[in-house]
């Protein structure tokens, strides 16, 4: 008797990555509509936009990984599919943190501590949204922040969270390429077995 096992086609699954910025979106339109209400709760929606983003990024994106890792493709196939969706997770992963950072003001989380310039200072402060990305990029690659530190609990909770999560990020993606590669192999072992018998 031979046990048919089907893989559901993931093909798609790339697409619902981007709509994890979607509640910052809708967190930017309240803000708009509601400023003073938005002001009043600024801590608590921050607290909550960085709960949100552990509890899908842990659930959702690792299950992608793992999923993607078990599909029936050659496994240079699944290791390029891998390898594009951890970069895809990543991007995300940067770019939810930036708009974050950027929508509850990066001057008032962070402080610059460095001396520079007051035109080079006027143009950092020209320029919110890069900055955002900037500080985003250095905590998820665990380079560390540098000269900008953080100035609420919330956002020593934020780069606490980031900074993690770029670190977890690296162990569970190598986990996951050597758990593809040891999984074909069964599979290519256990269909040697069946053939000879």
């Amino acid at each position: 008797m031979t046990k048919i096992t089907t893989t559901p086609n993931l093909n798609w699954m790339p697409l619902l990555l981007p709509l994890l910025l979607a509640p910052l979106f809708g967190e930017w339109a309240w803000r708009d509509h509601s400023p003073l209400f938005f002001a009043e709760n600024r801590e608590s929606f921050l607290f909550a936009d960085i709960v949100y983003i552990v509890l899908v990024r842990l659930m959702l994106l690792d299950v992608m990984l793992f999923l993607f890792s078990r599909s029936p493709h050659p496994i240079h196939a699944t290791l390029i599919r891998i390898v594009g969706l951890y970069l895809e997770i990543t991007v995300v992963t940067i770019t939810y943190f930036a708009l974050l950072f950027y929508l509850f003001d990066v001057f008032q989380l962070f402080h610059f501590n460095a001396s520079i310039g007051a035109e080079n200072l006027a143009a950092i402060h020209d320029h919110g949204f890069l900055t955002a990305l900037y500080i985003s990029t250095v905590i998820f690659t665990t380079l560390g922040s540098g000269d900008w530190v953080p100035q609420t609990l919330n956002a020593m909770l934020g780069v606490s969270v980031e900074a993690i999560l770029g670190l977890v990020q690296s162990g569970v993606f190598m986990a996951i390429v050597i758990y593809a590669h040891q999984n074909k192999l069964t599979r290519m072992a256990q269909a040697e077995r069946d053939h000879v018998s």
